[in-house]
């Protein structure tokens, strides 16, 4: 891991321009509010937006249902294609295979459902508004 002096010359930028770079987030804005509610780890700490991140920072990084585990090989403050933005950062191979089976995972609970065929007719949504005050009472 590289020191203090290390980081100190190597390049930096925000933690919330990076994330956005690196196409974590669709905003600036949606990275800064994921930062400021503690879904963003740096180095196994909590992260602000503006925590400058250089190369060889750990980040974990917990997107809906999703949790990346990363390092950074490189920082960006521009936005570019996704071939780009992949070259920014190394996922570990643990990471993506805790993803992958809690796709596996998700996919297999929703196995049984079928989504209706078409919009429900009269008869079937005044059903639905009477199966619904039930639940309210």
């Amino acid at each position: 891991m590289p020191s203090r002096v290390d980081k100190a010359v190597a390049p930096t930028v925000r933690l919330d321009i990076w994330l956005w770079a690196a196409r974590f987030f669709k905003t600036r804005q949606l990275a800064k509010l994921a930062l400021e509610s503690g879904k963003i780890e740096l180095d196994h700490g909590a992260a602000k937006p503006s925590r400058l991140v250089a190369p060889g920072d750990r980040l974990i990084v917990r997107r809906e249902q999703e949790r990346f585990e990363l390092e950074v090989l490189a920082v960006a403050a521009q936005r570019g294609p996704a071939s780009v933005a992949q070259q920014l950062y190394r996922e570990s191979a643990a990471s993506i295979a805790a993803r992958a089976e809690a796709q596996e995972r998700r996919r297999l609970e929703h196995h049984g459902m079928q989504a209706p065929a078409g919009k429900p007719d009269k008869r079937a949504r005044r059903l639905i508004r009477a199966l619904g005050d039930i639940d309210a009472l």
